[in-house]
């Protein structure tokens, strides 16, 4: 992280959880003004989770591309100003239904990029800057609606194997809904470079998130197939998952493909640095998902129904950072260095000089005893990042009310606290992550608000009831900015900005 001196602090709230009267997040007046309260609460970072387009499940860590972005963060009130579109009917606003924004939001925003400003010359730069992934995205894109949203894996084999012939006539037959798919992009991009530079004018800087994985259903995977451990019918040999462990006796099976690092590194790792390069467009600081997985790698044969079978194989190790610095220079990088992590993990976020993660919850955790001193706040080294939670854990406030009595007694007497109502405890356990060691403290917006596991953002291996919640605009109060100010000010991580 910059300014190495300096304490530090940020709250994690992802875009689509931002207040607004239509149906998500987005990058609009609402976004601003979340800028603004954080600004004024004296923190330095709003961290938020992956921006790609999302597909089934809605999980920003399973996107259609690791280059693209979800056009429904494009803010509608912005296209009405500019008269391209008429505005929805205000929707619910404290959970997002993702079946209503495909069936209203799309046909919206196609009516109002019908027609209009390809040849500007803004729009034929971006066209450019980008042809490398927009190009394949966009026909993808428009693929997946020509055979009714299904995975590439199962279209029809000349366009799944991308033979000449086939993506020469798809190119012509589609062209429209290609542009279509083009014109989002530039949009998405437009409005979220303004956003950014809204918050840099206040002194908050963005920490983004990429998965280390792409989703097997991605224009990543069908348009450079040679990256990843693919058979010669284009069909994943082994997947990506973790292994069973305390949490998990079965594991988890992510499904994702696996890389074939040999070959990126053949190529000198340049699909890498064009990711990580463009990520960087994006983003001041960038949490790397699953870190481990440049050291080791667990792989699952393809056709498992858990992770137990699975194997640990070699990844590309510090040669990859080496490399990835010599083309874009020394990027700010959080490692995301949870879960078994062995010495030579240890090893690789030591010699990077990363940052990696700390989560609080972690320290009192029964089930992972062999890792949880690691975890407690006075182990905690300078160059790290403590969390109450993530996005995949339980709501601290949650938390404490369903850990075992152990746990909680455990947290009480680090604490030295013995009289505090249990459900008064998580004010005191926030201020154990912002009094502690690390240079920088992430809170989710849930524990500063006091909010249980109704609120909670995923949990992991389910489907369904995940990436729904919103803030309401009433609920960032002036009580809860000054209450966020005053735990800031008091651990010495307040930045006061413009």
């Amino acid at each position: 992280m910059e300014h190495e001196t300096r304490r530090e602090s940020g709250v994690l709230l992802p875009v689509f959880s931002l207040p607004g009267p239509y149906g998500i997040g987005c990058f609009s007046r609402h976004a601003r003004r979340w800028v603004d309260f954080l600004a004024d609460a004296g923190q330095s970072y709003w961290q938020i989770l992956p921006l790609g387009p999302t597909g089934y499940g809605d999980s920003p860590y399973q996107s259609f591309s690791t280059f693209a972005g979800n056009p429904y963060f494009i803010d509608l009130e912005e296209l009405v100003r500019r008269g391209e579109c008429e505005c929805l009917t205000p929707s619910d606003a404290s959970r997002i239904d993702y079946k209503a924004l495909y069936e209203l939001r799309l046909p919206l925003l196609r009516r109002a990029f019908a027609s209009g400003e390809s040849a500007d010359p803004d729009y034929q730069r971006f066209l450019a800057e980008n042809e490398r992934w927009l190009d394949d995205y966009a026909l993808f894109m428009a693929l997946k609606g020509r055979f009714g949203g299904r995975p590439w894996t199962e279209w029809p084999e000349d366009i799944r194997l991308r033979r000449p012939d086939a993506l020469e006539r798809y190119w012509g037959e589609l062209a429209e809904e290609i542009e279509f798919q083009k014109r989002l992009q530039w949009e998405f991009a437009r409005q979220w470079d303004a956003l950014r530079e809204y918050a840099h004018g206040r002194g908050v800087r963005i920490i983004g998130d990429i998965p280390i994985y792409v989703a097997m259903d991605s224009a990543d995977a069908w348009a450079n197939p040679e990256l990843f451990q693919l058979d010669a019918d284009n069909r994943p040999t082994a997947v990506a998952g973790c292994p069973p462990d305390g949490f998990s006796a079965v594991g988890q099976l992510w499904g994702n493909p696996l890389y074939r690092w040999e070959y990126h590194k053949e190529t000198g790792y340049k699909w890498w640095k064009e990711r990580l390069r463009a990520a960087f467009r994006l983003y001041d600081v960038l949490r790397i998902d699953h870190f481990r997985g440049f050291d080791e790698y667990y792989a699952i044969p393809c056709g498992e129904t858990t992770a137990i079978h699975g194997e640990w194989r070699p990844g590309p190790g510090p040669d990859f950072f080496r490399a990835v610095e010599r083309a874009l220079g020394k990027r700010e990088v959080i490692a995301e260095d949870l879960g078994y992590v062995t010495d030579s993990v240890r090893q690789l976020v030591t010699d990077t000089g990363f940052p990696g993660m700390k989560v609080l919850q972690f320290a009192f955790d029964s089930r992972d005893t062999g890792s949880a001193a690691d975890y407690l706040p006075h182990n905690y080294p300078r160059n790290s990042v403590v969390y109450t939670g993530t996005h995949d854990n339980e709501t601290s406030a949650g938390w404490l009310q369903n850990i075992k009595p152990g746990e909680l007694r455990q947290v009480r007497e680090y604490l030295c606290d013995y009289y505090t109502p249990d459900a008064e405890l998580l004010r005191p356990f926030v201020s154990l992550a912002m009094g502690s060691p690390a240079r920088l403290c992430v809170i989710p917006l849930q524990d500063y608000m006091g909010l249980d596991n109704a609120c909670r953002t995923n949990r992991p291996s389910s489907v369904g009831e995940n990436w729904l919640w919103r803030v309401r605009e009433d609920e960032l109060s002036d009580a809860l900015r000054q209450e966020i100010a005053d735990v800031t000010r008091r651990y010495g991580r307040f930045t006061k900005n413009s």
